[in-house]
């Protein structure tokens, strides 16, 4: 499954707003400095959808505030 999220770093606390079945913003507190926000992100989903945090993939959007990432419900 892919999931589109626009990123909010720096934000005072860590929240996800569902825009739709496969839009999401994520507010994480992390500072987009060496990939901190994108893990951030990534654990955050990850608790979100009750899935490990390995399943969540960043595929692309690294440095960008507009991310793709793939979830794979299967451990």
């Amino acid at each position: 499954m892919r999931v589109f999220v626009k990123a909010k770093p720096r934000s005072k606390e860590g929240r996800i707003e569902k825009i739709d079945d496969t839009h999401f913003v994520v507010f994480v507190k992390e500072l987009p400095v060496q990939g901190k926000a994108n893990a951030a992100i990534g654990k955050a989903l990850a608790e979100y959808f009750g899935i490990p945090v390995s399943s969540v993939k960043l595929t692309s959007g690294f440095s960008s505030k507009e991310k793709t990432f793939s979830l794979d419900p299967s451990p």
